[in-house]
């Protein structure tokens, strides 16, 4: 737990930095690399690991992200009503998936989406497709 701690104090306040007095009136100043002895080793090692934690928890969120959009898409791809479902509850479910994919970043066209619609919807929904399409020029 005192590890966790230490870590989380690093990223925080910032790395840990050797520091060594000199001259008159006595100043603190970095040490060089060269004048690092093994306590300085071993605290400087936290600053890489407290980095490595940062890098991996983006590298990880980015990961993420891409699989929601990837997951997201596929939803969009393989979206369709269901028997059961009424057009109101069908354009909430699609909607939020739009809005999801856009929140991630991921545009889809107005056109594009707009068009997907009557291809989802099933063979009863055919004619009052047919007269938007038509009424519309889609």
């Amino acid at each position: 737990m005192a590890e966790d701690s230490k870590l989380w104090d690093i990223i925080c306040d910032g790395p840990f930095v050797p520091m060594k007095t000199t001259g008159e009136p006595t100043m603190l100043v970095p040490k060089t690399r060269k004048e690092y002895n093994d306590a300085d080793r071993k605290a400087i090692e936290k600053n890489f690991q407290a980095k490595k934690i940062l890098v991996c928890a983006h590298e990880r969120t980015t990961q993420v992200k891409q699989l929601n959009i990837d997951i997201l898409t596929t939803e969009y791809k393989l979206f369709s009503m269901n028997d059961d479902e009424s057009i109101q509850d069908m354009q909430t479910r699609f909607t939020s998936i739009i809005n999801e994919l856009h929140s991630l970043g991921e545009i889809i066209s107005r056109n594009k989406f707009v068009r997907k619609i009557p291809s989802v919807l099933p063979g009863s929904w055919e004619s009052k497709v047919n007269a938007i399409t038509e009424a519309k020029d889609l």
